[in-house]
């Protein structure tokens, strides 16, 4: 009785440590307009997650230095912390901005040299930063994507996402960020048929400018992942704007609420 005990204890605490939580947020300008208590703040709540996948770094001065403020001061929480920023995307200037991987050293380690996607840079506009990570004996790259807005019609450069599983064929993509489109439009057909999966279904992620009987307005942000490879445990997103008497209070934090899930590696 005592073994099965054990073999019972063995199996559910291998399970549960070798899980890795994954969170995204677009920040919003992250940069030298974010002060040092919204920094703070914001570490405070990436410190319960192990990887960290960044959108909206400002490009130009402060972009940099805000992911490396974050990172300090997620070093005071109790765990060390590594970052990695991306060089600006190539688009027009006032368009360009970087993305950022924040990551727990005790959980992952980064694998190889982080890259922006130059195949397509020219039909997607800002082209995605990929890391890859190793958890455990599991390899997971993480593609960070931050797409055109909807406006400008961000389908238009997503449907290229269908060749990048192909060009990458050795690797366990997640695509992960905000595509200012929802999971349900078409562009995303091919990636489903490739056995593509969104974490999220009819979630509103980005802040009205006011409550009124909502807070969310688009389902903009999303995790894309081989349901094959990677099994989701939880998910689920952070009404953060609750801690603020206001949304435009809540605004100098970000428009967007984070998302993040926990996973296996298969």
């Amino acid at each position: 009785m005592k073994k099965i005990v054990v073999l019972f204890f063995l199996i559910f605490y291998t399970s549960t440590f070798s899980q890795l939580k994954v969170i995204s947020w677009n920040v919003e300008n992250l940069g030298q307009s974010k002060s040092d208590s919204t920094i703070t703040y914001i570490a405070n709540i990436l410190k319960e997650y192990d990887v960290v996948a960044l959108q909206e770094v400002v490009a130009g001065y402060g972009g940099a230095q805000a992911v490396a403020k974050l990172a300090d001061e997620l070093n005071r929480k109790g765990s060390k912390w590594d970052y990695v920023i991306s060089d600006p995307t190539t688009s027009s200037a006032y368009k360009t901005e970087r993305y950022a991987f924040l990551w727990k050293t005790s959980k992952v380690k980064k694998i190889g040299k982080p890259w922006l996607e130059k195949k397509y840079n020219l039909e997607i506009d800002r082209e995605p930063f990929y890391c890859t990570f190793k958890h455990k004996d599991k390899l997971v790259t993480l593609v960070n994507y931050h797409a055109i807005t909807k406006s400008k019609q961000p389908e238009t450069e997503i449907k290229y996402f269908k060749f990048l599983p192909l060009e990458y064929p050795s690797l366990n993509l997640m695509f992960i960020g905000d595509f200012n489109c929802p999971q349900s439009h078409t562009v995303f057909n091919p990636l489903k048929k490739m056995g593509y999966v969104s974490a999220f279904k009819n979630q509103k992620t980005t802040l009205k400018n006011e409550c009124k009987e909502e807070c969310l307005v688009s389902e903009f942000d999303n995790i894309w992942y081989n349901s094959s490879k990677i099994k989701i445990s939880k998910f689920d997103v952070i009404h953060f704007y609750k801690d603020f008497e206001s949304l435009k209070l809540a605004g100098k934090v970000s428009d967007h609420i984070p998302i993040w899930i926990e996973i296996n590696l298969n």
